[in-house]
């Protein structure tokens, strides 16, 4: 399986390649005052407002950093009415793909307690590279404001 890699901090995490729509370059941010931590605004994918969220703001606390290998990585996920959606995300060094069979993955044993975007973890060398899950990354709160969004017609 072939996964986009991206770092938050000093650590490398992977996107599953099915996932993802296109990688970007940073684009202009809509903001959109009072957003939960995490959500930096609405992009124009296409003509199309999508929602954007910092994936090291989110796990971090701290925004992405403005280097040239921080991209937006346009991804697809499956929202709770079943229709498809699209999200954006900022990443940083977002440089390589890396292919990677599935079972090469295992859970990390401190599941309890850690954010639910954050799935198995497997070798990499001397490091320990993690899959996110996207549809994940969206806390109850992200979702609500998103599905509000979408019903009144902002989207």
């Amino acid at each position: 399986m072939l996964f986009l890699a991206f770092s938050m901090g000093l650590d490398r995490y992977l996107i599953d390649v099915h996932q993802i729509e296109e990688v970007l370059p940073r684009l202009d941010v809509k903001v959109l005052p009072g957003a939960p931590t995490g959500v930096m605004g609405l992009v124009s994918y296409n003509g199309i407002p999508i929602p954007l969220i910092d994936v090291t703001l989110l796990a971090l606390g701290r925004p992405s950093e403005r280097l040239l290998s921080t991209r937006i990585v346009v991804t697809r996920y499956h929202a709770q009415d079943g229709e498809q959606r699209l999200l954006g995300l900022i990443a940083e060094r977002v440089t390589d793909t890396l292919e990677r069979d599935p079972a090469d993955f295992a859970p990390f044993g401190l599941e309890p307690g850690t954010p639910p975007y954050l799935g198995p973890v497997a070798s990499d060398g001397s490091e320990i590279i993690q899959w996110v899950k996207v549809a994940s990354l969206l806390s109850e709160e992200i979702r609500t404001a998103l599905l509000r969004q979408a019903a009144t017609g902002d989207q």
